[in-house]
């Protein structure tokens, strides 16, 4: 399962801050219930059940969405080293 770094500090409106690198991001909504979600442990399966319960989404587009999100948390190293 993916994890993201522990020490990322995450707002409630979506700032996200990475003091290793003194890196800073802005979710939207859709992000940020994605990380609350992956910080709580969720698997993928899980996020794709509820998202496409509250959005009119179908879980195929989802997935393919949620994947690039994914792509891009690791591309700007905020997941756990051990887990890419």
């Amino acid at each position: 399962m993916m994890k993201l770094k522990k020490n990322l500090a995450i707002s409630e409106t979506g700032f996200v801050f990475d003091p290793s690198t003194g890196d800073s991001y802005t979710l939207n909504t859709t992000g940020l219930e994605i990380i609350q979600m992956l910080r709580e442990g969720k698997n993928p399966e899980i996020i794709t059940r509820k998202m496409t319960k509250t959005y009119d989404v179908d879980a195929n587009t989802f997935e393919r969405y949620y994947y690039d999100f994914i792509g891009m948390l690791k591309q700007m190293q905020l997941v756990a080293p051990d887990e890419e």
